[in-house]
């Protein structure tokens, strides 16, 4: 089965984040194909400064990494 799923980068990951949306994408990952993507456009209409979201968006991406995805 495919799965697509992302999360938008208007703030740093909390834990919510891992139990609602990253920890099911792990345990989903080895019995199906995931799409996952960072939903930075969308994030634009809470992030106004720039720097900021690049900076959340390649933070988001770095935990994905680290996490196991």
């Amino acid at each position: 089965m495919r799965l697509l799923t992302g999360i938008q980068s208007s703030g740093d990951l909390h834990i919510g984040n891992y139990f609602g949306s990253i920890k099911p994408m792990i345990e989903a990952q080895d019995k199906n194909e995931i799409f996952a993507f960072i939903a930075n456009y969308h994030a634009m209409t809470t992030v106004n400064d720039g720097q900021r979201l690049a900076t959340l968006t390649m933070q988001a991406a770095t935990d994905f990494l680290a996490l196991g995805m």
